[in-house]
């Protein structure tokens, strides 16, 4: 007997056809999963009789509007795939993401329309459609009641290419088939106990894996509502939870720090919430949020390309990523990338949990097992090399693990630090940094050292009115048991407020750049290990210490 192929998206959305429950509330407009499915026919229709031959991709230039959601159903009725494009993006860099992923019609607003006019995109006036225009309405009306295709699109077929953040290096556009996301609602949903009944809060930007992976697919899949947000606000948060009797929503990056840093009230649990699931905020922030708002946090590592997830089991210590689930037997490890070697276990101070060997058990984390599962980049062959090398899929990002299993996250492979010898990672810096009293956002990453390997600089975003207090600091770092001997920063950076990509995670390549070369307050700290304002005459005598030291290059070559 011939086995069943697994569903995929435009099945989850047709089996929704005849519902009228609500799909999707958009400010004072609900949208029932008939006319949500009837919509996304008439664009499925419309992306049929546009098609020409080559890569049938839609760029889809938004915000969190419901014509997005409607072009990626018409997407998965027709066959197409949706590129999401980053509104962050700016001049070459907006145009290059668009013929890179060979879009055939690009769908925006007004405000990106403004923002694409006079570059070169690879495509002629009449494939750039401007929602909310009479022409684009006209066009859409034009196949309004048509049926949902007879013949569905394979699993297999991709249906979105979604570029990575871009904190590291050049963002590159992931294939995520219609399989994989029907595939992740599937699993998910009974897992983040999502309900026909469940009211899922989305503000995160739908261009973004999270938003989809961890929101609305979970959502089509139980027959749950969506609530959207054009875009995230940390003010808007508990309003609109209480607005939509909103029972889960997702984040990513640094969103719960901005949500915390809001005004308290006493009221703040009184609200519908009963579950958020996010990657990448402190357990600090975490624990702080569940307090304040009556909600359980899940927090889960999952690469943006699909092929390693770990997921905090019963048992997980409170700083860990997790472990593969039981059920998928993944083979996933921290490997050496110089010597392709499983790297030793991590072995923590008992007293103080201070990581003692982050020198050889800090690795990449790698899966041994898949270099199937990654659905790839979209033409970049290189970038693909560089993730599948000897059949293992490597994530750039580092971690270790301890001895029981567990795995802990320590940054990019670029968040890597030297000093005095000794490697170590950035995040369990960071985690530590969190600590401190008024700290919103921590960046912590290496700049160079005057004569060789690297120092330590922090960048800080503080609560709004807290002022650097250089000896507190000082203070603060003497009393942290797990800090490293060599962790304490050498540089200070105070900034008014963190640079982040477009999906809230901080982008430290601005600051990283930038060293203490900058028109923010930087400290230094001294031999004392006190800490005394960085001025240009300081700076300046840093840079003579490179040059005397044949270093030069160094500081011109980040």
């Amino acid at each position: 007997m011939a086995e069943t192929a697994p569903p995929g998206f435009g099945d989850l959305l047709v089996a929704r056809a005849e519902d009228d429950h609500p799909a999707v509330f958009f400010e004072d407009e609900t949208i029932s999963y008939r006319a949500f499915v009837a919509a996304a026919a008439a664009r499925a229709a419309l992306l049929t009789d546009a098609c020409r031959p080559g890569p049938f991709h839609i760029g889809v230039l938004l915000e969190n509007v419901p014509e997005y959601l409607y072009w990626i159903g018409g997407a998965a009725l027709a066959g197409a795939a949706v590129v999401g494009i980053n509104p962050t993006r700016r001049g070459d860099e907006l145009a290059h993401d668009v013929r890179h992923t060979d879009c055939q019609l690009l769908v925006t607003d007004g405000s990106g329309a403004e923002l694409l006019a006079g570059l070169e995109l690879g495509i002629d006036d009449g494939s750039l459609l401007t929602i909310e225009t009479p022409a684009y309405d006209e066009r859409v009306r034009g196949y309004a009641g048509v049926p949902v295709p007879e013949q569905l699109p394979a699993w297999d077929t991709s249906l979105l290419l979604l570029f990575t953040s871009g904190s590291t290096s050049a963002p590159k556009a992931v294939v995520c088939s219609s399989g994989r996301l029907a595939a992740a609602g599937i699993v998910s949903a009974p897992a983040f106990g999502i309900t026909r009944d469940s009211v899922c809060y989305q503000s995160m930007p739908l261009f973004h894996g999270n938003a989809l992976m961890a929101n609305w697919t979970e959502a089509v899949a139980a027959g749950a509502t969506v609530a959207l947000r054009r875009k995230f606000s940390a003010s808007g948060f508990l309003p609109d939870i209480r607005r939509y009797r909103a029972t889960y929503f997702n984040y990513v990056g640094r969103a719960l720090s901005y949500i915390l840093a809001t005004p308290e009230t006493p009221h703040d649990a009184d609200n519908d919430l009963k579950l958020g699931f996010g990657t990448e905020a402190s357990a600090l922030d975490r624990e702080r949020f569940e307090a304040r708002f009556g909600c359980k946090l899940i927090e889960n590592y999952g690469s943006s390309e699909g092929a390693i997830a770990l997921v905090r089991l019963p048992g997980c210590p409170e700083q860990a990523l997790g472990k593969p689930r039981p059920a998928e037997n993944a083979d996933v490890a921290v490997i050496d990338p110089d010597t392709g070697r499983e790297c030793p276990r991590a072995r923590f101070d008992t007293a103080t949990g201070r990581l003692l060997n982050g020198d050889e058990s800090i690795g990449e984390l790698v899966r041994r097992d898949t270099g199937a599962r990654f659905e790839g980049y979209y033409n970049n062959p290189e970038a693909d090399a560089e993730r599948l090398r000897d059949g293992w899929f490597w994530s750039g990002d580092l971690g270790y693990r301890d001895e029981d299993g567990w795995f802990y996250f320590a940054g990019r492979s670029s968040d890597r630090l030297r000093v005095d010898s000794e490697n170590f990672a950035a995040a369990p810096i960071e985690r530590i940094l969190s600590r401190l009293p008024g700290a919103v956002m921590v960046a912590v990453y290496p700049v160079p050292d005057t004569r060789t390997g690297d120092q330590v600089m922090a960048a800080l975003e503080l609560t709004p009115g807290t002022e650097f207090d250089p000896d507190a600091f000082a203070a603060f770092l003497a009393d942290q048991p797990d800090l490293g001997t060599k962790w304490a920063p050498r540089y200070i950076r105070v900034v008014e407020r963190m640079p982040l990509t477009a999906n809230n995670k901080v982008n430290k390549q601005p600051v990283r750049s930038e060293r203490w070369e900058t028109n923010d307050l930087v400290w230094i700290r001294a031999e004392d290990a006190r800490y005394r304002r960085l001025e240009a005459a300081d700076a300046e005598a840093i840079r003579k210490e490179f040059v005397a030291n044949g270093r030069a290059h160094v500081l011109d070559a980040i």
